[in-house]
């Protein structure tokens, strides 16, 4: 498979250093100098995203939140120096994959960039098994990665419909955060308990009327069933 890289900074001098050792690891890369510039080069071509959160016009953070609202669900691994606990929850709010924080060496950049591919690869071969999943007026089209509740169509950020998609395939089991982030978030060890509950909020405040499907068993996790 030809996995192709957008590279996403305003720092030529980083650009250059991680599309030459990506390159040399065996991946397609491109560069973008600017959010801007990479909207306009980005395909279904790019397998993902390497993101710069601090840049000159749109900041990393808003093209990442842009492109989950468009529907768009490459993954996206934040470069920051941002690594503050609040930084790293709007991070995942905003629909990344994973986040390195600088300086980084680049084996850990060429390390995460494998993990987060397996882990979207392996997502993928895990959802094709079903196309459609149907819970209570909660409908989940797994091939087109959209979601209708109660006849209307709802955006949902990748990591919101991976999450949700997996607790309505698995309907009535209870997944502890443990059980999400283990599942979800293979190899990403900035995720907290908390990331887990801000993402189970957003979903279930997008639910809107079918939001009590998804419910919490203290002291357990979360399972979703239609309460019809």
């Amino acid at each position: 498979m030809d996995r192709k890289i957008l590279i996403v900074d305003d720092e030529a001098d980083i650009r250059d250093i991680l599309q030459f050792n990506l390159e040399n690891a065996g991946f397609n890369v491109e560069c973008a100098s600017s959010a801007e510039d990479a909207l306009e080069m980005l395909s279904d071509r790019h397998s993902l995203i390497l993101l710069d959160v601090m840049m000159h016009g749109m900041s990393g953070f808003q093209m990442a939140t842009l492109l989950r609202e468009r529907g768009n669900l490459t993954p996206i691994i934040f470069l920051t120096a941002k690594d503050t606990q609040d930084d790293l929850l709007t991070g995942f709010s905003a629909g990344a994959d994973d986040y390195i924080p600088k300086p980084f060496s680049i084996q850990e950049v060429i390390a995460r960039v494998n993990a987060v591919l397996r882990r979207s690869e392996a997502v993928s071969l895990l959802s094709s098994s079903k196309d459609v999943v149907k819970v209570g007026k909660v409908e989940i089209d797994v091939q087109k990665k959209t979601v209708t509740v109660n006849g209307e169509q709802v955006q949902f950020s990748k990591k919101e419909f991976e999450i949700l998609n997996m607790l309505a395939s698995n309907t009535g089991k209870i997944f502890s955060r443990d059980d999400l982030i283990t599942e979800l978030w293979k190899d990403a060890p900035y995720v907290l308990d908390r990331t887990v509950d801000v993402h189970i909020a957003r979903i279930r405040s997008k639910l809107g009327e079918c939001k009590a499907y998804l419910t919490n068993r203290s002291g357990y996790g979360y399972t979703f069933n239609s309460v019809d």
